[in-house]
């Protein structure tokens, strides 16, 4: 489980640690393993250190400072390195003293051609955290004509630190060296896409931050919560879950919706609609009827996958909602209540409700995403007092006190129809097995994206591959837990 922190709360952390640590002696620390990185990126990219060449671009921040003193410590290892000062008069004085006692060179932006061109590596501390925006002209202009990997420091710089955004030019990094804790950057889109490989260092301001302002989940936090039979369990202690979906036009949302609960190991699976033939065809195991109130009791209902948005399928979604058990409501659902939110009123508000929208059902519901995914997802959990999960490359999950949790994928195979109805099944599955809510579409999340790359196997496929794939994925994150 990794944890993120917004640059504010970051900063303020800085600033108490600092206060009690001799000065320069953070920078240092952080310097270090900048030049401890860049030597690793050399030995991989050129197969040497001593005698590569190291040019750093250099702002007059604190990333500045910290590419000057690892620069003045590659140095030492016999490195070449030629700083690039965008802003001489502001350089970090102390950095910049460090190198040329080192005998590093120092050039201006209109000089940096030649090292640009010869250079092994590159070290971007152009911008810090504070900064937002794309690059500026000189800037962008120079980091066109990079060709060679970049180490950023912190953060890529032209990215926005807080909201991934990016808008302008922009440093696309090989990795990135952050110090003290991650930030919203490193996982939010499209920003994240341009840090490469991130790597974490510890500088001592962990106990100054608190509690993270949202998580990212790893497959082994999924692997241990994924819920198993135990000795004792059987099909109803292991959590019935309800599948309201499909029409007679949409048959196959139902089974897609249905597969996903069925294949996220579900104790029982109950199915309700017009598509029962199709899914007992599918899946034999399921107990499937006509209506919702022949359906049996459940632990969880799944609601609004290929349903439609008429008169029926309203009232259905009442009933759901009226139920008294936890509900995922997707697809269709979401648009009724977007249209209609005197469906609300049939729901206990201290019942769970997990919606799942996609951005265009978003902004029906709640009004544009924008920019910041992670604030959009909580206003909208706040006004419908429920957990909101947002779909996307990179998916927000968020609930109403505020608790957060991203998960990007890095990878666009779930991007296929009806994969949405397979997701919607699978947190419906643990939600019915007691997970806390929030959790269980954050877990639900990472699984369905591993089984989509799973099916694809660097392929397109379709969204019943990805059904196929759940248990195999499953099968996967279990496996990181040592028995």
């Amino acid at each position: 489980m990794r944890e993120v922190w917004t640059t504010e709360r970051v900063r303020a952390a800085e600033a108490t640690v600092l206060a009690r640590t001799p000065p320069g002696a953070l920078m240092r620390r952080a310097a270090f393993a900048v030049s401890v990185r860049a030597a690793e990126l050399l030995s991989e990219h050129v197969g040497r250190v001593t005698g590569a060449r190291v040019v750093l671009l250099v702002g007059s921040g604190d990333n500045g400072g910290d590419a000057l003193w690892a620069g003045a410590m590659l140095r030492r290892r016999g490195v070449l390195v030629t700083a690039v000062l965008l802003n001489p008069e502001r350089a970090h004085a102390e950095g910049l003293a460090a190198l040329r006692r080192a005998r590093g060179r120092v050039v201006e932006p209109q000089d940096a051609q030649p090292a640009l061109e010869r250079a092994d590596l590159v070290i971007d501390g152009i911008v810090g955290l504070s900064a937002r925006g794309g690059l500026r002209p000189q800037a962008a202009e120079l980091v066109a004509r990079i060709s060679a990997p970049i180490l950023a420091v912190d953060l890529p710089s032209g990215v926005e630190p807080d909201t991934g955004a990016v808008d302008g030019a922009a440093v696309q990094a090989t990795a990135t060296v952050t110090f003290g804790a991650y930030k919203p950057l490193h996982f939010l889109e499209p920003a994240a896409g341009r840090c490469g490989d991130v790597r974490l260092v510890d500088i001592g301001i962990r106990p100054e931050l608190g509690d993270p302002d949202f998580v990212v989940l790893d497959p082994i936090d999924v692997g241990l919560a994924w819920p198993v039979p135990r000795a004792g369990d059987d099909k109803y202690t292991q959590g019935v879950t309800g599948i309201v979906a499909g029409s007679n036009r949409f048959t196959g949302a139902a089974v897609l919706a249905t597969g996903g609960a069925v294949q996220a190991t579900s104790g029982m699976v109950r199915y309700a609609g017009y598509a029962a033939d199709a899914v007992r065809s599918r899946w034999p195991e399921v107990i499937a009827t006509g209506s919702f109130g022949d359906a049996g009791r459940v632990q969880a209902w799944v609601v609004g996958p290929g349903s439609g948005t008429g008169a029926e399928a309203r009232e259905t979604l009442r009933d759901v909602l009226a139920a008294g058990v936890p509900v995922c409501a997707d697809a269709d659902a979401t648009t009724m209540l977007a249209e209609h939110p005197e469906l609300l009123d049939a729901r206990d508000p201290d019942t769970p409700l997990v919606l799942t929208p996609h951005e265009r059902e978003f902004e029906r519901l709640a009004g544009p995403v924008g920019k910041d995914r992670v604030a959009a997802a909580r206003r909208a959990a706040k006004r419908y007092h429920a957990v909101v999960l947002l779909k996307g490359h990179c998916t927000v999950i968020a609930d109403e006190s505020g608790r957060t949790y991203v998960q990007r994928s890095g990878r666009s195979w779930p991007a296929t129809a009806g994969s949405g109805d397979v997701l919607s099944g699978m947190i419906g599955a643990l939600l019915a097995a007691g997970l806390e809510p929030a959790f269980a579409a954050a877990c639900a999340a990472l699984a369905h994206d591993e089984a989509a790359a799973i099916a694809a196997s660097n392929a397109p496929t379709p969204a019943s591959g990805i059904v196929t794939a759940i248990p195999e994925a499953v099968r996967m994150l279990r496996g990181l837990v040592r028995p």
